[in-house]
């Protein structure tokens, strides 16, 4: 089942799991004659993932809640038109009603919905908003689900469908607080040294009253914290396994009734470092002593991109030795800032170096975190011998780190003055914030 739904794991926390793997990047180009794959396409429904349909307050009218079921596409080389989405509410009797929008044609418990342009990549268009509330008298925890399928004309055969018997919606009736933060837009370009503020809004959107919450707000490398609020307790990670954040966790005593908002005793206002570069405030907000209903929408993380650059550079070496002897090359990777850099929605490496093997040697020791291709890049059965390595460096490095790489080379044939070159590629994409691109490439010369 393929869901919209907030994922609370995020990269940023030291309890965080990092999964990221090293993409192999090839070196050559297909060559003339090589058959073009046909394009493809796959039309998707996104929706709401387990909602939550609270009750009224003081035994009045349940709440209504909106569900957005969003169609879109894979391939922005289509133009997609005319999505029709089949919603199928009939598992909601006696458990929740639903409301039609007038893009919606109801036959009964069903209706066909009207999606004039789906969208590709992106999260905006093609939504269908149903407006959802607990049926009169369903109590709390039950259930009801909602069905869904869909067409579209597009695509590289005309037509579109959507997986079937795959999208689904379960809704549970419930009670409680439902606290969400609403926060200002991201900020770009802004200057390393500058102090910007942050507007940040808890509203309890539930049926009962939130009796104390909790903020948590972690910041990143680059950012640091203006304000310090009594109810706040600050403290910061050692970045030894996971990328250096700030944190602050504020516990407020205070009833937030239903419909009722709170904002922090004074704005929230950061400074951003001379290093920042690409930076991120996450803020996160919980009743306590109960369970926030929508969990989803109690989660904000704010980007903050600043006009700054960090220089990253390779270094290669020079060894000698006679035929049959093993040496040791270092391979050397630097940032020299001043700008750090870190990956922290999707924890890939921030570059990978890589070794294109001298001619005359044969690798027979690889050091950690170095795996072994072909040279166009392809997979390579055996960890030494192979022709090219491509070693891959952390999700985040400071202004001023620095890795080496040491391979053991035998030199099986003197070939004098045989070079192999080392270099640093991005995982994907390229260097934007890298000013000198020169020193992205080095020679290790043997002999």
């Amino acid at each position: 089942m393929r869901a919209d739904s907030v994922r609370r794991a995020l990269r940023l926390g030291a309890c965080t799991t990092l999964a990221a793997g090293l993409v192999t990047l090839g070196l050559t180009t297909a060559p003339a004659f090589a058959e073009t794959e046909p394009e493809t396409d796959q039309l998707w429904i996104n929706a709401p993932y387990e909602p939550t349909l609270p009750l009224g307050i003081n035994g009045g009218t349940p709440l209504t809640r909106t569900l957005d079921v969003r169609l879109s596409h894979d391939n922005d080389h289509f133009t997609v038109t005319d999505g029709r989405l089949t919603v199928d509410a009939s598992g909601l009797a006696g458990v929740a009603e639903i409301t039609w929008p007038d893009n919606c044609t109801p036959s009964g418990a069903t209706a066909v919905c009207d999606v004039p342009e789906v969208p590709g990549t992106g999260n905006t268009g093609g939504e269908v908003h149903l407006k959802v509330r607990a049926a009169d008298g369903a109590s709390v925890g039950a259930q009801g689900r909602i069905t869904f399928e869909a067409t579209a004309t597009g695509g590289p055969d005309g037509t579109l469908t959507a997986p079937r018997d795959s999208f689904e919606t379960t809704v549970t009736v419930a009670s409680g607080p439902d606290l969400a933060l609403t926060a200002g837009k991201d900020i770009e370009h802004a200057r390393p040294g500058s102090k910007q503020k942050l507007p940040l809004t808890l509203t309890n959107h539930g049926n009962e009253t939130a009796h104390g919450f909790t903020i948590r707000m972690m910041a990143s490398y680059g950012v640091q914290y203006l304000n310090r609020y009594d109810a706040c307790t600050y403290t910061t990670s050692s970045g030894d396994e996971y990328a250096p954040m700030s944190y602050a966790d504020c516990t407020f005593a205070q009833d937030l009734t239903p419909g009722a908002s709170f904002k922090l005793p004074q704005p929230l206002r950061v400074a951003l470092t001379r290093q920042a570069l690409q930076e991120r405030v996450d803020i996160s907000a919980d009743p306590v002593g109960a369970t926030n209903l929508r969990g989803y929408n109690s989660y904000v993380a704010l980007q903050i991109g600043a006009d700054n650059t960090a220089d990253f550079s390779v270094t290669g070496a020079a060894v000698q030795g006679a035929a049959g002897e093993t040496v040791t090359a270092s391979l050397t990777f630097r940032n020299n800032g001043p700008g750090w850099l870190g990956n922290l929605g999707s924890g890939d490496p921030v570059a990978a170096v890589r070794l294109i093997v001298p001619p005359g040697t044969t690798v027979t020791g690889v050091p950690e975190g170095c795996g072994p291709r072909t040279l166009s890049g392809s997979y390579y059965p055996n960890r030494t011998g192979a022709p090219r390595y491509d070693c891959s460096l952390p999700y985040w490095v400071l202004e001023n780190t620095e890795r080496s790489f040491a391979f053991k080379l035998r030199i099986d044939t003197v070939v004098p003055g045989a070079t192999g070159e080392v270099s640093i590629h991005p995982e994907f994409g390229e260097f934007r914030h890298d000013p000198n691109p020169r020193n992205n490439t080095a020679v290790l010369t043997v002999n």
